[in-house]
């Protein structure tokens, strides 16, 4: 991530989203960028949650906004990786969700929109692994 400042990143990113600036947040996407999403499966007909090229991706995102005028973003952590990057943020209308973005230079050319699916109950500690992790009594 040696061309963009993951957090600077994000921070513009919601930023923009919040503004409602979808020419701003497509500033920071490639021309022949692939993003892929489970509501653009629903918002795009015959896409099958694929979107192909910013001029797509600005017409997806310009009906996700007339359907949800008063969207709003926020981002609850970032995580960047060797050239992908993992926003992790809720909104007001929905689940919590995650946009995983892969970058050539400081350009996205794939972006994945998830949502959450489900969690999972935590294991169950042994005894053993308890008196482990227990704080020492003083």
């Amino acid at each position: 991530m040696q061309d963009i400042d993951p957090v600077e990143f994000a921070e513009r990113w919601q930023r923009r989203w919040n503004d409602h600036d979808i020419e701003g947040v497509l500033r920071d996407f490639a021309e022949d960028v692939v993003f892929t999403s489970p509501l653009a499966a629903q918002i795009v007909p015959g896409s099958a949650g694929v979107i192909r090229g910013r001029p797509a991706l600005a017409r997806y995102w310009a009906e996700g906004l007339r359907l949800h005028a008063g969207l709003r973003f926020n981002v609850n952590a970032v995580y960047a990786g060797v050239n992908t990057l993992v926003i992790v943020y809720s909104s007001n209308i929905g689940d919590p969700a995650c946009e995983v973005l892969t970058f050539e230079g400081p350009l996205v050319v794939v972006g994945h929109g998830t949502r959450l699916s489900g969690t999972l109950a935590p294991e169950p500690q042994s005894a053993d692994s308890r008196a482990a992790t227990a704080s020492p009594v003083t």
